[in-house]
């Protein structure tokens, strides 16, 4: 596996999705918990996502519930929480683990492609963002304190 692209993942409705499908987009790829701190992300991804979709921009979420149970819904109770308390319309995924033996094999494929500080793998916590060329590369890690308006110009640059 050598991009992004050569992965298969289960959307939140439990569809199968090719990510060759986003060939010659720009990702920004975050896992994301509904009951976390850097919750309110959300409204800064959607924000992102409606600047610069019709750019290019794919924002996709991936719900986890690995850092401290703050995801313990199931993937429609996640669906409606996004789009109640956000207005999320960026494509959203099956909940994944992305640390440990069952990570999600995307998401090991990221790690490795841009490990964190001081060169280690492993996921910190909720809201860690991957920024993806539109060769299907990781360009760029961000960390879950890294805003999603932070990021504004990085994707600027990417698209």
């Amino acid at each position: 596996m050598t991009t992004l692209y050569d992965f298969t993942v289960n959307d939140i409705h439990g569809q199968s999705v090719k990510l060759d499908r986003y060939k010659g987009k720009v990702l920004l790829v975050v896992n994301t918990a509904s009951e976390c701190g850097f919750t309110p992300q959300y409204k800064g991804l959607e924000a992102l996502y409606e600047k610069y979709r019709d750019k290019g921009l794919e924002v996709l979420g991936f719900p986890c519930n690995q850092f401290g149970g703050q995801e313990p819904g199931t993937e429609a109770a996640i669906e409606q929480f996004c789009e109640v308390n956000y207005g999320v319309t960026f494509p959203m995924f099956a909940k994944v683990d992305v640390n440990g033996d069952h990570a999600a094999p995307v998401y090991r494929y990221l790690k490795s492609a841009k490990p964190g500080l001081l060169g280690t793998e492993a996921i910190k916590w909720n809201f860690t963002k991957f920024l993806v060329d539109r060769d299907g590369h990781v360009v760029a890690r961000y960390a879950p304190n890294d805003t999603p308006e932070s990021i504004d110009p990085a994707i600027e640059k990417a698209l």
